[in-house]
């Protein structure tokens, strides 16, 4: 996808459209509020004060010629419902849309929205798992049931191999990558016959129960 809209710049929708355009994608910003749009103008490869709610402005805007549309405003969600269906019934491709419930994010599916997301929540997740342990340093759900973590090595693993700790058997886990956090270099294929260094750092895959017992 190269071609994005994002649509409402909250403190999300802002965020996303400045990193996607620092990232080189082609942005678009929408938003009803012009200071806001003003404020991010430059930031983006256009702006726009709009209403998106209106079928007029879509189609003013081209909006069936993005790659991808992201409505991401939540707290209307007569306006978030709306503006989802349009921008499908106008052939954007990808339509991810911002939640704000449960049944928001079913309602939302049913219309036609590719993806559907809960910003807060995932970030509240993320921050929980980092709080409950100083060895969790990032944190990515993947499930209910499973997650990729980024954790610190255990001082007992230095100078062990990966088949001398056989981590699958012992813990359930796989360690996917080391990373080396004074060069922020990551081996994406570790020798499982290397002594692990001191200091580094594991990108591990696995439950969150047996994440969990492993960073206890």
């Amino acid at each position: 996808m190269k071609t994005f809209a994002v649509i409402g710049l909250g403190r999300f929708g802002s965020s996303l459209a400045v990193k996607l355009s620092e990232l080189g994608a082609e942005v678009l910003a929408v938003d009803g509020n012009m200071s806001i749009v003003e404020d991010i103008s430059e930031k983006v490869t256009h702006a726009v004060a709009g209403d998106c709610t209106d079928e007029k402005v879509l189609r003013s805007l081209g909006i069936g010629n993005f790659d991808c549309a992201i409505v991401a405003m939540s707290e209307n969600i007569e306006a978030s419902i709306l503006i989802t269906s349009l921008l499908k019934t106008h052939g954007v491709p990808y339509v991810v849309a911002k939640a704000k419930s449960e049944l928001h994010a079913r309602v939302l599916r049913q219309i036609g929205a590719d993806s559907v997301v809960f910003p807060e929540k995932e970030f509240g997740i993320k921050l929980a798992q980092n709080l409950r342990s100083s060895n969790i340093l990032d944190f990515i759900e993947l499930s209910d049931k499973y997650a990729i973590m980024e954790i610190k090595m255990p001082s007992s693993w230095v100078g062990k191999t990966l088949i001398e700790l056989d981590v699958r058997k012992k813990f359930g886990i796989n360690i996917v990558a080391v990373k080396d956090p004074e060069s922020d270099f990551i081996d994406v294929s570790p020798n499982p016959a290397a002594p692990l260094a001191e200091g580094r750092l594991l990108v591990v895959i696995g439950s969150n129960e047996d994440i969990n017992k492993l960073t206890k």
